[in-house]
């Protein structure tokens, strides 16, 4: 009687929903897909006008800064081919994402980069000179020389510095939104990786994590058709990366990610949705790399040049964003005007070269310093081995091309 008294209480306990239940074998495989946001249309025309809504004044800082950026990156990427640089990646055809992501953001909220975001921190202030140096390594270089070109980062920003290994800083954005909804902050942790970055299971931990957590993280896929040499017809099926969102329980948008408005207005719209409902947000931006994954690269060797092209042209954010200007009447357009930009960048790059290839290397000491919060006595042991050794051979290193010698 007792056992059949506890069985009963737990049979109260559960209510059966019919509707949960089907009677015939019936797998889904495919669903309707998600349809991508758009503002503007390849041609400038405004699509979606309630979404009209940026100051004039900010569209067309946002104009100049992507074409700094593009003719920022034509400069690096030849001075890596003269070797002045070891190595760079530039965003061509991607600069509506960054740079309109960023503006959409509030200056206290986080960003883990992935390594093409330079407009993220240029639109923060992040300056020329900043990149060159840390593309260099010198001593001015506030990673103090400890990364490869391109992987910036300031804390003063709230930019996290871009690591190499792909998709850890995902689960680290998930992490510090975390902590930002437990203390009740107006911030948010927002992080870009790649579509090929998606099949990490960096990914699939941090998505679940800030899902379950109910973290305050924006997850940013860029998803530019390409995985270095992957097209993404190898990298997944079904509804691209924003269909894998829904199955963690995570609101999800897919944007047209060469349409800034659209851009602009969809991480506007998601950082409130996070900060008011106290959860993650998930956005897909369906893009185009035009320029090689890297100067490692070379991608005419697994995809055709008309196919570049033909983005380049066709569907570039640049020109998209220039003519929706143009008919809108928001900015006065000539050659003389967008020449002079271009060329102030050139002159401030070609500068900023010459400057820190003139600069020492960073300290020899920093190779001990910020690695644990104090100096600890392994690595002061190490330190002074290090000064005894080139003390006693110094004519055999370049001592005087480090900051303060030995």
């Amino acid at each position: 009687m007792k056992h059949f008294m506890r069985f009963s209480k737990i049979s109260k306990a559960f209510q059966e929903v019919p509707s949960q239940y089907v009677y015939q074998i019936n797998p889904i495989k495919n669903f309707e897909p998600i349809k991508q946001f758009r503002v503007i249309d390849l041609e400038g025309n405004l699509v979606a006008k309630e979404y009209n809504n940026i100051p004039k004044e900010i569209l067309n800082q946002i104009f100049d800064l992507m074409i700094s950026i593009e003719e920022m990156d034509n400069l690096l990427y030849m001075s890596q081919r003269q070797g002045k640089i070891s190595f760079y990646m530039t965003s061509f055809g991607e600069t509506a994402t960054t740079v309109g992501t960023t503006a959409a953001l509030q200056p206290q909220d986080f960003i883990f980069p992935q390594y093409r975001e330079q407009g993220s921190f240029m639109w923060r202030g992040f300056t020329i000179e900043q990149i060159v140096n840390q593309c260099i390594g010198n001593h001015l270089d506030g990673g103090k020389g400890r990364q490869m070109p391109v992987h910036y980062g300031s804390k003063d920003l709230n930019i996290v510095t871009v690591s190499s290994p792909l998709t850890t800083q995902v689960p680290q954005a998930s992490g510090a939104g975390y902590g930002f909804r437990v203390n009740g902050e107006n911030k948010i942790a927002a992080t870009w990786f790649g579509e090929g970055a998606a099949s990490e299971g960096d990914f699939h931990s941090a998505m679940n994590f800030a899902q379950t957590l109910k973290c305050q993280t924006l997850f940013l896929c860029r998803n530019n058709h390409y995985a270095i040499s992957t097209p993404t017809d190898d990298q997944f099926r079904g509804d691209t990366i924003a269909g894998k969102a829904p199955a963690y329980g995570m609101r999800t948008l897919k944007i047209d990610g060469n349409d800034l408005l659209a851009v602009y207005n969809g991480v506007k719209y998601a950082r409130e949705q996070i900060i008011k409902n106290k959860e993650p947000f998930f956005i897909e931006f369906i893009t185009y790399r035009i320029g090689d994954h890297s100067t490692s690269d070379h991608s005419v060797l697994y995809r055709s040049q008309e196919e570049i092209d033909s983005w380049k042209s066709g569907n570039n954010p640049i020109n998209r964003l220039g003519l929706f200007l143009k008919k809108q009447g928001l900015r006065q357009f000539n050659d003389d005007h967008d020449n002079q930009i271009r060329k102030d960048v050139r002159n401030r790059v070609i500068a900023a070269l010459k400057h820190g290839s003139e600069q020492q290397s960073p300290s020899i000491q920093d190779l001990f310093t910020d690695v644990y919060d104090e100096v600890l006595p392994h690595l002061q042991e190490q330190y002074t081995q290090l000064r005894e050794h080139l003390t006693k051979y110094k004519d055999q290193y370049p001592i005087n091309k480090f900051k303060g010698g030995l």
